[in-house]
């Protein structure tokens, strides 16, 4: 009786030589380094479990029961849009195969010929067509691709991703083509997901004072000190995030493109610019 070799099939996630680490059969990619997205993570639900504990059931008594209802609503977005960010593919571009880089060498190496010693070689570009006008496209070292308009290569990550906005390590991911407009609505949702808390901290306070007094309103409900400094200290980047990303989709620019100033001419990219949450 002949024993039958079954040989195991190879995902593409597996062998994937980038620095980023994978779950779930390959359906969960982050970066390796996501301590920083833990204390986001504890952030927001710490401080919305503290505005559900001290807050919710007293104002859905004293002012109305859809407080507390609509909250855990936001609370349910915000998180998911985090995990979507998080756990997303933000665009990353295959790297070349062995095959397919040493055949794009013997292209570069025709194309600029025998560069004499001592000289350096030209940048490695290609020119493509695209809208009538001439893009050029820049070549990965590492990925041994020439990466499409609008990629980069991230660092930390070691890919090239795909209209590459930045590495944001508070979502633990890189934001690109495919996870940005999750991004947008995160950041977008946590904005007012952390007015809301901020805005019924002060109206529990109020409320209470009036008949118990400010200290005494204090000492009973101790978690609603350390709401308010979190959601102070916190509103006021989270809401600048969300209004400065406002402003780029609004100009079709990424936030690399931004910072680089390599965005000089868009007009071969120029669409509606809500594409840009697409």
């Amino acid at each position: 009786m002949s024993a039958v070799m079954i040989t195991r099939k190879v995902r593409k996630w597996e062998k994937l030589p980038g620095k980023n680490t994978f779950c779930c059969d390959g359906r969960v990619m982050m970066a390796r380094q996501k301590g920083v997205f833990y204390l986001t993570m504890f952030l927001i639900v710490g401080t919305c479990s503290l505005f559900f504990a001290f807050e919710c059931p007293y104002l859905a008594v004293h002012l109305s029961p859809a407080i507390p209802v609509f909250a855990i609503i936001l609370f349910l977005f915000v998180m998911a849009m985090l995990l979507r960010t998080s756990f997303s593919d933000p665009g990353v571009l295959p790297r070349a195969l062995p095959e397919e880089a040493n055949f794009i060498e013997m292209e570069i190496e025709a194309a600029n010929g025998n560069v004499p010693a001592g000289q350096r070689p030209p940048p490695r570009i290609r020119n493509v067509q695209i809208n009538n006008q001439i893009v050029k496209l820049k070549y990965c070292y590492t990925c041994k691709i020439f990466r499409p308009p609008r990629a980069s290569h991230c660092s930390i990550c070691d890919n090239c991703v795909d209209r590459f906005d930045h590495h944001c390590p508070w979502v633990g991911n890189c934001v690109g083509k495919r996870n940005y407009r999750y991004f947008y609505l995160f950041t977008l949702t946590l904005s007012l997901l952390t007015i809301y808390i901020f805005a019924f901290d002060i109206v529990h306070v109020v409320m209470r004072s009036v008949d118990k007094g400010f200290l005494n309103t204090l000492k009973e409900t101790p978690g609603t000190v350390l709401e308010v400094l979190v959601c102070f200290f916190t509103l006021w980047s989270v809401v600048g995030l969300t209004g400065f990303h406002t402003y780029l989709i609004s100009l079709n620019q990424t936030t690399n493109e931004d910072v680089s100033a390599a965005f000089e001419n868009n007009a071969c990219f120029n669409h509606f610019v809500l594409r840009d949450l697409k």
